[in-house]
């Protein structure tokens, strides 16, 4: 293990001009995130049933005292603005927990009980936040739970607030945007193992915390590491102005597909003038693609649905409040931060498609787009999550793909390949390192991390090239406004040091995959088949659901699995097998790890014909690997 560097005179100097040209004057946001407060957690550390600590925000008391050198001074400020912690007044009877996770959880108060908005990703944190509302306002039973969205910050704590019988039972309406449920399984699941291995890098969870290692993910702190689970929605919003009374109070919803989720919506309580605004209106430039990996998003569809929340709520709002950081106040405030906000989006939509269609590519329009000041200007609109840099690559990507339309690019050999070729033609590993030692040296971070990538891919034996790209990823990280910018540069640097961390936190929490439909269940196990290996394999198996009354077939041919829904009558040539059981069978017995023999004998299946063709089929799938390397190969 290797320290880590200190930051070169380049990045002070950088991170000095960045202090002396923006307004840190302004403290509107410190006197937002402050007004309300009510209570902090003490101390501010949440554990596990085994007493394992699964959120620690006392572990940034350091950001409460001058900004270092190594930490570039917008990212420090809004790092200062995240670990505010605590229960929250927004406005007259409702309520947010902020600082015990990545999101925020918000509460309202109705007639009888409290309506829960987004609880958070652990259970425990989840928990911890109710316990703190009550121990402040009194006990209240949960009358309501809303998902805004369908990432796991906005529902993984469910369990933490209510239970899934509370739900079965219609005692709590649990209320989410249309496709909800399918794209938080999918999104989880079929990527799931390489979107939580690459997010450890992005959010910086399991790096020291200090000014050398995790200030901030920009969104929140980070990530907590507790019980993630599920509770399916009862009831769905499926188109805008929908109006809800819950508990005596009354909701009205606009529905956002495609913004900062695939299943995403805003809504107004038009008695309180209050506008929740989601994940779609925050204190930072959003991602358009995160850098964790997901579907490329629609920045106009985004900024189309900003106009028409200012348009439905804006002016009967008095506060504007998100699922991430603080309020914003007063009706002229409001709209100004939502039209700065959907002009962000719009701006770097249009002007991408400007310069692309001039020919440019995405690399070449990312550094070429500069904002308006109006924008440069607001804090809110810093690149503090996304980034205007990978924002445009995004936005290239959505329109035009991976290839830039240069034929020299069509076809270039895989990274290893590549990384060999370029050493030997730079005159071998010595001459190359020698050579970016001088642009170290120089300040020339970006071309060293480039040209010592070709090193490690060509020799991930060589010490000294680990050292050098570890030093220069941290200078890199020193200087990232952009907060999982510099976590990923710093959990690069960390795992070259230290090697491989692996993911601490599992891709399939077992309420999640529980919640598969039957054809997701299929399709996750069809990303599993080893293609070549199976290549000449066939067989047919049939599987009656006996809770769904379903008969689906499922077809093994040319490496590929099939699967359907038999009609009544088909002229389909026989099984080699049928199994009957329940989706729930299934699921524990094909993704959820449970004995095909024990569950046999216990009868959750039962089994007609060819058991071995089964059997032979299970031998064809591999494993996903949630430790895969990232800055080696």
């Amino acid at each position: 293990m290797t320290a880590a560097t200190e930051p070169s005179s380049y990045i002070v100097d950088q991170n000095q001009r960045v202090a002396a040209e923006l307004p840190f004057a302004d403290t509107t946001d410190q006197d937002d995130a402050d007004r309300g407060f009510i209570a902090a957690l003490e101390p501010g550390v949440v554990r596990d049933a085994d007493g394992n600590v699964v959120w620690d925000n006392d572990s940034y008391d350091f950001l409460n005292g001058a900004c270092p050198a190594s930490v570039n001074p917008s990212l420090w400020r809004q790092a200062g603005l995240n670990i505010r912690q605590g229960l929250y007044q927004v406005t007259d009877r409702i309520y947010q927990i902020r600082g015990l996770d990545l999101s925020n959880m918000t509460i309202i108060e109705g007639d009888t009980g409290v309506i829960v908005i987004d609880p958070l990703i652990s259970a425990e944190t989840a928990k911890a936040g109710m316990d703190l509302y009550f121990a402040n306002r009194g006990q209240r039973p949960v009358t309501g739970m809303i998902y805004t969205h369908s990432h796991v910050d906005h529902f993984g704590g469910a369990m933490g607030v209510m239970t899934a019988e509370d739900a079965e039972s219609g005692r709590i309406p649990v209320i989410a945007p249309a496709g909800f449920l399918e794209h938080a399984v999918a999104e989880n699941v079929y990527a799931g193992t390489a979107m939580t291995r690459r997010a450890t890098y992005m959010y910086g969870a399991v790096l020291p915390r200090g000014p050398k290692g995790q200030v901030t993910a920009g969104l929140g702190q980070t990530t907590s590491t507790g019980t993630v689970t599920l509770i399916a929605p009862t009831v769905d919003i499926t188109e805008t102005e929908q109006e809800l009374t819950v508990d005596g109070v009354r909701i009205v919803f606009q529905i956002t597909p495609g913004t900062e989720a695939p299943s995403e919506m805003n809504f107004f309580f038009p008695d309180m003038r209050a506008l929740c605004m989601a994940e779609n209106a925050t204190h930072t430039l959003h991602n358009l693609l995160t850098l964790r990996g997901a579907l490329v998003r629609d920045p106009h569809a985004w900024s189309q649905y900003l106009t028409e929340s200012i348009n439905l709520f804006g002016y009967d709002s008095d506060v504007v409040f998100a699922s991430h950081h603080w309020p914003t106040w007063g009706t002229e405030r409001l709209i100004g931060y939502l039209s700065v906000q959907r002009d962000l989006y719009a701006y770097l939509q249009d002007q991408t498609l400007r310069r692309l269609n001039q020919g440019y590519v995405g690399g070449e329009i990312a550094e070429m787009i500069e904002l308006p000041p109006a924008i440069e200007n607001a804090w809110h609109a810093k690149g503090y999550y996304g980034s205007v840099s990978h924002n445009v690559k995004a936005i290239y990507q959505r329109y035009m793909g991976w290839f830039d339309g240069n034929p020299a690019h069509l076809w270039e050999h895989p990274p290893v390949e590549s990384a060999k070729r370029h050493v030997e033609f730079m005159g071998g590993a010595d001459e190359v390192l020698r050579k970016a030692r001088v642009a170290f040296d120089n300040g020339d971070y970006r071309w060293v991390a480039q040209v010592i990538n070709y090193v490690i891919f060509a020799d991930p034996s060589n010490e000294a090239a680990k050292t050098l790209q570890a030093s220069t990823f941290e200078q890199l990280g020193y200087g990232a406004e952009n907060g999982p910018w510099r976590n990923f540069y710093l959990m690069g640097a960390y795992e070259l040091r230290n090697g491989s961390v692996g993911t601490p936190t599992k891709a399939n929490a077992p309420t999640m995959v529980a919640a598969l439909t039957i054809d997701q269940v299929f399709d996750a196990l069809s990303l599993r088949l080893d293609g070549p290996k199976a290549w000449h394999e066939k067989a047919i198996s049939d599987w009656h659901f006996t809770d769904e009354k379903r008969l689906h077939r499922l077809e093994l041919r040319n490496g590929v699995l099939v699967h359907y829904d038999r009609r009544s009558g088909d002229k389909l040539p026989p099984a080699d097998v049928t199994f009957t059981l329940t989706r729930q069978a299934l699921i524990g017995v094909l993704l959820g790890g449970q004995d095909l023999g024990a569950t046999l004998q216990s009868g959750a299946i039962k089994i007609d014909g060819d058991a071995q063709s089964f059997a032979k089929l299970i031998t064809l799938f591999d494993e996903p690997d949630p430790g895969f390397n990232i800055v080696t190969p």
